[in-house]
This record gives C-alpha cells, structure tokens and sequence, in this order.
C-alpha cells in the first residue's frame, strides 16, 4: 500500500530550491499486485489512447545546466541499415564539433555486442575526445558488464522496464520480482566499478506512486551507499508523453519529472528524458522535461529510432539556443555536414520537408512568397538560415513561382546582391518565365532543376550567362 506520513507528524525542511519551509515530502512504498495495471481507461487497445486531466500542475524548474545526449549508435541504428565502423567514427567526429567546446552534446550511447560496434567504440575513444562521452547499452548479466570493462567504459545504460505491460505480460514477474532483478544488477555494475544509468522502459504507462518512485527511491539510496549517484532516463518508449498543463499521471511529462524529483529525490544532473515521436509530440516533450527539471535530453541524429524515430537531435540544438538565448558555441552549420553526409555517405534519404535538415525545409515555390523574399528575406525565413545552418533560402521554380520566382532562383544559384541583384522586371526573367510557362502547359509536372535552369539562362542571353557564371564561380572561390 501506499505509505503515508501523518499530517501532524510530518517535518518541516527548508528546500534549496524554492529557498522556502517546506512540510517533507510523502514516502511512497512499493505497491505489489498480483494482477498488472494497465490503465485500460486510458489505453484502450481498440481506440486512440485517451489523455486525462486532474488539473494538478507542477512548477517550472528550468536546472541551471541543460544538456543533450546521442544515441543515434543504439537506438537510432536499430532502425537503419548498420553503420560501418567508418561512418559511425565520422559522425562521432560531427557529433563533436556539433557540442563545440562547452561539450553541449554531453554523451553517445553505443552497442558493443558485435566486433564492428566494439572496433566503433575503440576508435571512438581513441580520439581523446571529452565530449561526447562515450557510453553503452548492454544487457545485464556478468560476461556484458566484464565486456564493458575491459574496453574501458565508464558508464553503461541497464533496461529496467517500469510498466505492468511489460513486468507482468513481457517479462511475467511481479513488482517486489521486477525491483530486486533490477536492484540486484545495479549492484553488479557498481561492484564492476561502472556507473549505472537506469533506462526506466514504458515510464509513462507505469504506475508512477506505486512503482515508478519507490524504485528511483532505492536506487537514489543505494547510490548515496556506494558514493555514485545513480542516473535515471525516463523513457517515454511509446510516445504517449503529454506535456499539456494539467494532464494527469502517467501521461504527465512535467508531473513525472517533477515527481522524481520531489518525491524520489533525484538530482537534475543524474535526470534524462528519452522520448519517441509516435504522436508528433517528442519534440515538446524533451523540451518540457528540461523546463520542469530535466537536465539531459537524450536524442539521435535525424530523429532516427524505432517505429516514428527518436527525438531529433538537430531539433534540441535549435531549441537549446531558443531557451537560453544562446549557442553557447554550438556549431550550428554542422547540423547541414550531418544531412548531407547521412544522403552522401549512407544513402539515408531524409524527408526534403523536415525541418533544419530537409533540402526544402527553407525553399518556397509560391509566387507570393518569392515576391515576398526577393524585397526581404526576412519576410519568409524562419531564421537567418544561411548564416546559422549555411542554408540560404532559395525558391523551387514551377508553374506557381511567377516572375519572382524566377528573379529570386537566378539571385540565388548566381549569388547575386545589392546592386547586382536582378529585379523581377528585367528581360532575361520575363523570357524565362514565358519558357518556363510553355513547359507546364505541355503537361510538365515536375519542379524545374539547376542545371535546366542553368542552361535555358545560356540559351536565352549567352553574354549575361558567361558574366553570370563568372561572378558565380568567383564568389564561390
């Protein structure tokens, strides 16, 4: 059951954070079951999941460092065709320029089941980087945590799956079962000399007073026994988090960091939040466990994992420089290297809509818009993309992109400004705007290319293209 303090007996202690008396918080204890709970008012399988209100709501409680870690090695690779010992050691390198000197991108999680993970993990470390710390993912028995070891890892992710779905129908133990399995293998890795980070699997379909914090309450005490503190990743492995105001446990984000903190004692440092995006929501979701109290985010390169994919790590840099109103020396036009080696290199296509990385995400096809750009970027641009990700904004020409369209693709691809910039007016863009016209009433249907764009620039004034040309080349020296 439920254990909890009297009212009259309860102990005033002046809290830290909020730099007031406080009464102390409640002591929750394991509640055992002999049958899972499910919450099957809430997860109904033959229906969209519901969300739930109480119209509790937690403080905001921003830690005074926040960080974001990668997994794009663990679980972002399960979910692609495996990365060569090559590639991974060069997005690492990326990974690391990306965090820039304050190390921004705090860690990288890695396999090490296979030779070529373990070859990865060895040539990672060799290059003496501090940031991303390299970290793995193993199962929990003896031969993974002597395998770790030897290669000289300092940190290692254990699976301790917190909902019912998967103590009672996954693994078929019980709650007292699932806790000292868990405990016991804590106690393992420290006496292998290892620091443990729980991944709390299914975190927001457990239950959080009757599992959830009297487990993290063990492993916080048994941390302060063995003098290291014990990391916690909360993982939303379904995607089910909400970060609405009000929204009722487990679903809560807010109220399950907030609840870790308060009621389990976890330090901001030792709390990850590790989201999917399996209801668009992974984004919003990392964002507000680091405004209640989550220092880490744990992320992957394009959003790659499972199923809808993990959170985005590009997305968190982006908003890591919106929250704090800085980089902090991130490098942002890394972010651009990392797409373009992930199409090169690897053959992954990314989707040309998706945000920061996607070929179109900063291109308009409208004339409108283009008309819009070609007076003022500023109109139509999210950011200054060019100077920040080395994106200009740049205009897809079809049968939609009018005169300015046309003007805007020719400053664009030329590099043209100020006083050399060509004006919607101007003949060359009145000729190619009644080519371009013929094209799609002959029944064209495909946006138009560089290179043919190029070319009918050649055909059309031969003398301006070579000027053109030239200045192009010039400028790109």
């Amino acid at each position: 059951m439920r254990k909890m303090i009297d009212e009259e007996a309860r102990r005033l202690e002046f809290s830290e954070q909020t730099n007031l008396l406080e009464q102390a918080a409640y002591r929750y204890e394991l509640q055992e079951r002999e049958q899972p709970n499910l919450y099957r008012n809430l997860f109904e399988y033959d229906s969209i999941p519901k969300i739930s209100f109480n119209h509790r709501n937690v403080p905001m409680n921003m830690p005074k460092e926040i960080w974001i870690t990668d997994t794009t090695f663990r679980d972002g690779q399960q979910s692609t065709s495996p990365f060569t010992t090559e590639q991974i050691v060069s997005l690492f390198k990326l990974l690391h320029r990306l965090g820039g000197p304050k190390g921004l991108i705090r860690q990288s999680e890695f396999f090490v089941y296979s030779p070529k993970d373990r070859l990865a993990v060895e040539e990672c470390l060799a290059l003496g980087f501090e940031a991303p710390e390299v970290t793995t993912w193993i199962r929990a028995n003896e031969k993974d945590f002597d395998l770790v070891k030897k290669i000289g890892i300092r940190e290692t992710g254990i699976l301790v799956s917190c909902s019912d779905y998967h103590i009672y129908n996954k693994m078929g133990l019980t709650r007292k079962g699932a806790m000292d399995k868990y405990l016991g293998i804590v106690k393992s890795a420290l006496e292998h000399g290892i620091r443990p980070r729980c991944h709390f699997e299914d975190v927001t379909r457990a239950d959080f007073y009757g599992f959830v914090v009297p487990f993290a309450t063990e492993l916080v005490r048994l941390g302060e026994e063995a003098g290291v503190p014990i990391k916690i990743r909360a993982c939303d492995t379904m995607g089910y988090g909400v970060s609405f105001p009000g929204t009722a446990l487990p679903r809560s984000v807010q109220g399950i960091v907030y609840g870790l903190q308060h009621y389990a004692g976890v330090s901001s440092d030792m709390l990850e939040w590790h989201g999917h995006n399996d209801f668009y929501k992974a984004v919003v979701n990392a964002s507000t466990a680091w405004l209640y109290g989550c220092s880490g985010v744990n992320c992957s390169l394009l959003g790659i994992g499972e199923r809808t994919g993990n959170c985005p790590l590009e997305a968190m840099v982006i908003e890591y420089a919106s929250l704090r109103g800085t980089t902090d020396g991130m490098d942002l036009p890394v972010i651009t290297e990392i797409a373009s080696y992930f199409e090169r290199e690897i053959g992954y296509e990314i989707p040309p809509k998706t945000p920061f990385v996607g070929r179109n995400f900063n291109v308009t096809r409208a004339g409108i818009h283009a008309d819009g750009l070609l007076k003022d970027e500023e109109i139509y641009n999210i950011f200054n993309t060019e100077k920040l990700l080395g994106r200009p904004a740049t205009v897809a020409v079809d049968s939609h992109s009018g005169l300015a369209g046309v003007a805007h693709w020719l400053n664009g691809y030329y590099g043209l400004t100020g006083e050399e910039a060509i004006e919607k007016r101007h003949p060359l863009v009145q000729k190619m705007k009644e080519r371009i016209d013929r094209e799609y009433a002959d029944g064209r249907t495909t946006v138009m290319g560089d290179n043919e764009l190029d070319d009918m620039v050649r055909l059309l004034d031969f003398d301006l293209y070579e000027t053109l040309s030239h200045m192009h080349l010039h400028k790109k020296q």
